[in-house]
């Protein structure tokens, strides 16, 4: 048997983790263990500019993110994902722990993520709102 295909990690093997094992583990408390799981992944996986989280969700795997309309107090992300049947059965609370960290890190101030699923366009609509009145 070729060693590449042995060592080699495979996306059915981390979507049979993420979409099968993930959830029977953590059951009714998934998203919330899933979001503040991602604002871990993002202390010990820093960026150091908003411009970096479509590089690094590309490398994590996680898809490709556009970044949207961007205010002082909000900013809208796109993740946009292939396979309509993920965006129906997966849960982006990962992903937007993990937006949400790295904002909050970066701006200094409280800062929380929602992630909308919009079937008709095969996308995951993240609206990061952070608190201009709470320093962190």
């Amino acid at each position: 048997m070729d060693k590449h295909i042995i060592d080699s990690p495979t996306r059915l093997g981390y979507e049979i983790i993420r979409d099968h094992v993930l959830p029977n583990i953590l059951g009714k408390h998934e998203d919330d263990i899933l979001y503040w799981a991602g604002k871990e992944v993002a202390r010990k996986f820093p960026i150091f500019s908003i411009d970096e989280l479509p590089a690094f969700f590309a490398e994590a795997g996680w898809g490709l993110l556009t970044s949207g309309k961007i205010s002082k107090d909000e900013a809208i992300f796109l993740l946009h994902v292939e396979d309509r049947t993920l965006i129906e059965n997966r849960s982006y609370q990962l992903e937007a722990g993990f937006i949400a960290e790295q904002f909050q890190k970066l701006n200094g101030y409280l800062t929380e993520c929602y992630g909308e699923k919009v079937l008709k366009e095969n996308q995951i609509r993240f609206q990061v709102k952070w608190d201009l009145k709470t320093t962190i």
